[in-house]
């Protein structure tokens, strides 16, 4: 199993998870032990390159994506990509990461999508 996290740099566990989805500067993978397997750039064609995000994760083997938020179009494409999406706040990636492995976030539905983003 290969968890990605959205995050603003290379700091690893103790990288700050990124506020918007799509927009982060890098995406940190995790093992299911929380330990960190690799961090890439985001080279999705929101940040100038190609494809989008869910594909990229993909791309680089995600199963679960563990986010402070993100958008209807990017929860549907998670979904269709066979990636599971949760939802919940955390400063860092090591937060988000105990917070998902002791089920105090929960698995993202369209309720839960971040609106301003839904037109």
């Amino acid at each position: 199993m290969k968890i990605v996290i959205p995050t603003e740099g290379k700091d690893g566990e103790s990288d700050l998870v990124s506020e918007h989805f799509g927009r982060c500067r890098t995406y940190t993978f995790l093992n299911d032990e929380g330990e960190v397997m690799e961090v890439i750039d985001n080279t999705s064609e929101h940040m100038g390159g190609t494809g989008l995000p869910p594909e990229l994760m993909k791309l680089h083997g995600a199963d679960i994506l563990l986010c402070q938020g993100l958008g209807p179009r990017a929860l549907s494409l998670c979904n269709e990509f066979g990636i599971e999406v949760y939802v919940g706040r955390a400063n860092t990636v090591k937060d988000i990461f105990d917070k998902w492995k002791n089920k105090q976030i929960k698995k993202a539905t369209n309720n839960d999508v971040c609106k301003e983003h839904s037109h």
